[in-house]
């Protein structure tokens, strides 16, 4: 008699409910991972006679473009620019080389607003903040 455990030729079963839950866990780019952090937008607003450019979620190389357009808009408006930086979940270098393309083009001193503490940490430790004003809170709200 042949014992069917041991047998690593047989042929595969079908899945029952209990051999799904070891289904391996879904990859990390997959839409709806828990894991996954906050899609990017970038928004380009007049508020106030100033260029609002509000970031939020993950500010990487995947946006450099939409980081190249709003600049351009920015410029383009001739007004002072202010970043709401207030929703940003991550930031690499892309980032950073953004708002320092921005501070060094402009007419005006580049305004950050609320950044979040990963955001500042980047700005010290580039030097990069010292060509921004760091703001805590949004002025155009109070």
């Amino acid at each position: 008699m042949q014992d069917d455990r041991n047998d690593s030729t047989r042929e595969p079963q079908a899945a029952g409910p209990r051999d799904q839950a070891a289904t391996p866990p879904a990859p990390q780019d997959a839409p709806g991972h828990p894991d996954l952090g906050e899609p990017a937008s970038v928004h380009v607003l007049t508020v106030d006679q100033r260029s609002r450019l509000v970031l939020a979620g993950e500010i990487d190389a995947k946006i450099a473009g939409d980081l190249q357009n709003a600049i351009s808009e920015a410029e383009g408006s001739r007004l002072p620019v202010e970043i709401d930086a207030h929703h940003v979940t991550f930031m690499d270098s892309s980032g950073v080389a953004f708002l320092a393309r921005l501070a060094s083009r402009s007419p005006h001193k580049v305004r950050v607003l609320r950044a979040p503490p990963t955001v500042r940490f980047l700005l010290e430790v580039t030097r990069i903040g010292d060509l921004l004003e760091i703001v805590d809170e949004d002025l155009a709200t109070n």
